[in-house]
C-alpha cells in the first residue's frame, strides 16, 4: 500500500523567495504538501541567479530549498496576476509570503482581505522585523538580523571580533519557526474550523535562538562576551589541539571530568582543587587548557576519539564539507540524495532529517524552472484554454 505523506492533502500557495521561506515551503513540501511557487514572469526569485557554482546553468543556491514544489509565474503588478492569486486562495490550506510589511495590503491580498473569501486559510508572513513595532517597514537581511540580535557580538573570539554563522542560520531558523507555526495553526483549524495569521519575523527568531546566553544576561545583569569555541558555563568543553589537528572534547559533569582525566594520564587531576568541580574548572580554565593540550599532543585525534568512545567521553573531529558528505553516517542516514532536473541534469540534494515510520519524506520532483506548472495549475483551478491564452499573450503569467 503506497501511503502519502503526513500533509498530503494540504495546499500550499508560495510567495516567499531567497532562503526563509523556501526552506518552510521545501520542508512542507517534502512531507507532502502540494506546493505551489509564484514568482514574476521569468522567475523572481534571487537565488536562481546566485553564483557560481552552477550545474548547466542552475544555481546551487536555488536547488538547495525548492525541491518537491510546483512553480507558477504570475505578474502581481496587474490586477489580472493578483485576481488569480485571489482565486488560487480560495483553494488553498495555507498562504506564505515574504514581501515587505504593507506590500500586500497594498495588493488587497493581505489577510483581512483574503479571509474573507477563505476564512480556512493559514496565513504566514515572514519579515525582518515583523509587522508591529518602529522598525516593521524596514527589510531584513539574515547578516543584519545577525548582527542587530546580538548573535555576532557572541560568535567568534576576542581576537577575530564579531563573526557571522557560516550560514544563513536566522533564515534556517525562521523557515523552522514557520514550518512549527503553520502546522500548529493547521492542527488548530481541526477543532476550530478557521485559519489566522502568522505574523513572524528574523529580529524575533534570532533573539529567540539566544537561549541559554540571554538567560545568563537576563539573570546576571553581565553582558556576555565572545568566547570563541569555549561554553559560557561548562569547562572543559571546546576545541583542543591534537598531535595532527583539532579535537571538541564536551565534557558535561564532573563523573565524566574523572573518566576523561584517567583515559589521559591524569587521575590526580580529578581529584586537584582547582579542577574538581565545574566552577573550580571555569575559575582556573587557562590552566586546566593548558594541561589537556599538552597531554593531547602525544597522540592524533583518531587515537584520542577511539579511547575516549570507548569510556563515552562527548568528542569529535572537525569535519570539512566533503569529509561530511562522505561520512558513513551521513550516507546511512540517506542526508545525500539525487534527482533529475531537465536542465541541470542529475544533481545531488542535501536530504530530509524528518524520519517519520509510516509517512517519511519523499523527493518526488525536481526544484522547478520558473513557471514550469503554469498552465497546468491555472487548469486545475478552472481556467479555460483561451483566459490561459490571454494571461500569457498579456504577460500576466
Amino acid at each position: 500500500m503506497n501511503i502519502g505523506g503526513a500533509l498530503e492533502g494540504v495546499k500550499v500557495l508560495d510567495l516567499t523567495r531567497v532562503l526563509a521561506g523556501p526552506y518552510c515551503t521545501m520542508i512542507l513540501a517534502d512531507l507532502g504538501a502540494d506546493v505551489i511557487k509564484v514568482e514574476a514572469p521569468g522567475g523572481s526569485d534571487e537565488t536562481r541567479f546566485w553564483g557560481p557554482p552552477f550545474q548547466n546553468g542552475v544555481s546551487a543556491y536555488y536547488l538547495c530549498a525548492n525541491r518537491n514544489k510546483r512553480s507558477i509565474t504570475v505578474n502581481l503588478k496587474s490586477e489580472e496576476g493578483r485576481e488569480i492569486i485571489r482565486i488560487l486562495a480560495k483553494e488553498a490550506d495555507v498562504l506564505i509570503h515574504n514581501f515587505k510589511t504593507g506590500s500586500m495590503e497594498k495588493w488587497q491580498l493581505d489577510y483581512d482581505s483574503l479571509q474573507k473569501i477563505n476564512s480556512r486559510l493559514v496565513y504566514c508572513s515572514i519579515t525582518g522585523f515583523g509587522e508591529t513595532g518602529p522598525y516593521r517597514y524596514l527589510p531584513g537581511y539574515d547578516f543584519i538580523i545577525q548582527g542587530m540580535s546580538g548573535l555576532m557580538s557572541i560568535t567568534g573570539s576576542e581576537e577575530s571580533g564579531p563573526m557571522k554563522i557560516g550560514v544563513a542560520m536566522v533564515d534556517i531558523l525562521t523557515g523552522l519557526y514557520s514550518v512549527i507555526s503553520i502546522e500548529a495553526a493547521l492542527l488548530e483549524r481541526g477543532r476550530s474550523g478557521k485559519g489566522q495569521k502568522i505574523d513572524l519575523s528574523l529580529m524575533d527568531t534570532a533573539v529567540s535562538s539566544l537561549a541559554n546566553v540571554a538567560s545568563n544576561y537576563l539573570i546576571s545583569g553581565k553582558v556576555p562576551r565572545r568566547l570563541g569555541n569555549d561554553h559560557p558555563n561548562i569547562v572543559p568543553y571546546s576545541k583542543f589541539k591534537a598531535l595532527d589537528g583539532d579535537i571538541i572534547i564536551a565534557v558535561g559533569n564532573n563523573q565524566q571530568f574523572a573518566t576523561l582525566c584517567e583515559v589521559m594520564g591524569l587521575s590526580e587531576m580529578a581529584m586537584d582543587a582547582r579542577f574538581c568541580t565545574n566552577v573550580a574548572r571555569m575559575e582556573n580554565k587557562l590552566e586546566l587548557t593548558r594541561i589537556l593540550e599538552y597531554q593531547l599532543q602525544l597522540k592524533t585525534v583518531n587515537e584520542w576519539i577511539k579511547l575516549f568512545s570507548e569510556k563515552n567521553i562527548p568528542c569529535g573531529p572537525i569535519h570539512t564539507i566533503d569529509q561530511v558528505f562522505e561520512h558513513p553516517q551521513v550516507l546511512a542516514r540517506d542526508m545525500v540524495v539525487q534527482v533529475e532536473h531537465p536542465e541541470a541534469g542529475m544533481v545531488k540534494l542535501v536530504g530530509s532529517p524528518v524520519k517519520l515510520s509510516r509517512t517519511n519524506t519523499k523527493i518526488e520532483r525536481h526544484p522547478p524552472m520558473a513557471g514550469e506548472h503554469t498552465w497546468e495549475i491555472l487548469q486545475e483551478a478552472g481556467f479555460s484554454f483561451e483566459e490561459i491564452t490571454y494571461f500569457k499573450e498579456n504577460n500576466i503569467i
